[in-house]
């Protein structure tokens, strides 16, 4: 064979070689990637993503409030933090801890267990609803539409705005909405007691 003939055969087994040393790796990669994504699937989504710059979202709000620690507990047992980080506008309606607490004794541990799931997504979605309206503007209303696709009423006594039945104790605006802190828990009607 003549020289050129050679070097080619031979840049072409080298070639060869590096192929499949690189199609082993890549295997072996992928491998791993589904490894770490069968680890990470409950972490994963807009809920997840922090930074320093934009307004908190309901989710955060609800995150950064030593009030709210009962509630936050229910949004993750129920999978709903993507759900609040959406770009809405959302309403939600934060029953503080102690609102928890005034349920019957036993209840709170019961829906956070998981074979509860979707009872307890369903009452959780009974207090978001589409838009962004302050108390003041909620005065308008006489019920709102809320996403469990139930309806909850708007009762105004002086100044205080009930919704659902639960006193709106303060408000506080997002990024993506608004979080009007709750006095009670509210239940939707084929749930209450």
């Amino acid at each position: 064979m003549k020289p050129n003939l050679k070097m080619f055969f031979s840049v072409i087994i080298v070639l060869l070689f590096i192929s499949c040393k690189n199609d082993a790796n890549n295997q072996k990669t992928n491998n791993n990637a589904t490894t770490v994504n069968e680890q990470t699937d409950k972490t994963t989504g807009q809920a997840f993503i922090t930074d320093d710059g934009s307004t908190p979202n309901v989710l955060q709000i609800a995150i950064g409030s030593p009030d709210h620690t009962t509630l936050v507990a229910a949004v993750q047992a129920a999978d709903l933090e993507n759900a609040l980080v959406n770009a809405g506008p959302l309403m939600v309606f934060a029953p503080t801890n102690a609102a928890f607490d005034a349920l019957p004794e036993g209840t709170v541990e019961t829906l956070l267990k998981p074979e509860n799931k979707n009872t307890l997504a369903d009452i959780l979605k009974y207090h978001v609803t589409p838009g962004n309206y302050s108390k003041d503007f909620l005065k308008k209303f006489k019920k709102l539409g809320q996403a469990n696709n139930q309806y909850v009423t708007v009762e105004v006594e002086g100044d205080d705005v009930f919704v659902g039945g639960a006193k709106i104790l303060g408000s506080v605006k997002a990024g993506n909405g608004i979080v009007h802190v709750i006095d009670k828990v509210m239940l939707p009607p084929s749930k209450e007691n």
